[in-house]
């Protein structure tokens, strides 16, 4: 299929490398000249500005945004759909606040525009692995574009299938689903990042445990020198706590015990915070979720082991520098 990609970033150029991979044509677009040049370099179509991609792509023209939520996307959104036609697709594929799809869908929908809302997960590693996604929007619109989805999912792989699962969407053990209306895509997604924080947080003050056995402060016969790297690595093999975030955590360890390359410095780009929001509007105990929220908060002004190896593991899957994102969810919703 033949889309445009907008917003050549971490995430956004491997999104069109691996589609071109998988035979689609895609010509991309960003607001830095230097980045479309090198996807050009590599064979894709890049065009200067909105009104040549919209130009050169044929109707149904098909567009994906990759962007960084907030005013970026909602203002790229706007001047790329004053070029478009009824029947044309819009589709975010960055970390928006669901209940603006809601809004974007219902303002493109009165001009005949489809818009689409994908959760995309993947990180860095997209290119190679694939990506999970989690789409909201029409039915008919997210079947006619399976192509396009199937290329980015990763594909079953080696993973076991889930038993009892005879009748169920095909698509989820493909690694992406219809998650239902504009917005559902964009809210699973919220929530999955929420857990993300979680997750983490609980890896982070485990291996912080295990880091202080040596303390001064513990009885004599009590301190124990325990090697965190060997301890992550061998959880990665076989253990219930095995997972990806593990494996980034055994590889920053692997390759400095100590993690000085690491503040701890540890950002939240929005997603948690409006899962809480959505846990506070549910009224839905989300503890863990809170708190791994308010630890991050925290690590702007204090900085344990558990901080750096959050950092080391955001940094492994999305490439996150530290510190760099301060904007609160709602200025980034705007």
């Amino acid at each position: 299929m033949q889309l445009g990609i907008i917003g050549l970033g971490r995430m956004g150029g491997n999104i069109a490398r691996r589609l071109a991979r998988g035979g689609h044509q895609c010509i991309v677009h960003d607001a830095r000249p230097a980045a479309i040049e090198i996807l050009a370099e590599e064979g894709l179509r890049g065009a200067a500005d909105p009104a040549a991609l919209v130009a050169a792509l044929a109707p149904p023209r098909i567009l994906w945004f990759m962007l960084p939520a907030g005013d970026v996307t909602e203002t790229a959104i706007a001047a790329f759909s004053d070029l478009l036609a009824p029947g044309d697709i819009l589709i975010d594929g960055g970390n928006t606040f669901y209940k603006d799809d809601i809004r974007r869908a219902r303002k493109l929908g009165e001009r005949g525009l489809h818009y689409l809302d994908v959760g995309t997960s993947g990180g860095v590693w997209g290119l190679e692995r694939g990506y999970c996604m989690m789409i909201g929007g029409p039915a008919d619109i997210i079947s006619w574009l399976d192509p396009i989805f199937r290329t980015l999912a990763p594909g079953s792989g080696e993973i076991e299938r889930t038993p009892r699962r005879s009748n169920a969407d095909p698509r989820a053990e493909q690694g992406y689903i219809h998650a239902g209306p504009a917005g559902a895509g964009h809210f699973v997604k919220m929530v999955h990042n929420g857990i993300e924080y979680g997750l983490m947080q609980a890896y982070a003050e485990g291996f912080d445990i295990l880091r202080n056995k040596a303390s001064e402060d513990l009885p004599e016969a009590e301190r124990y020198t325990l090697n965190v790297a060997d301890i992550a690595e061998v959880w990665r093999r076989g253990s219930v706590i095995s997972s990806w975030l593990l494996d980034l955590a055994a590889r920053a360890l692997a390759e400095d015990g100590d993690l000085k390359g690491f503040e701890g410095d540890v950002a939240d780009s929005g997603e948690g915070r409006w899962t809480i929001e959505a846990a506070i509007e549910e009224a839905v105990p989300a503890n863990v979720l809170a708190a791994s929220l308010f630890a991050r908060f925290r690590s702007r002004s204090q900085h344990r082991f558990s901080e750096k190896l959050l950092s080391a593991m955001r940094f492994g899957f999305g490439g996150h520098q530290e510190g760099k994102i301060k904007e609160t969810a709602r200025e980034q919703a705007k």
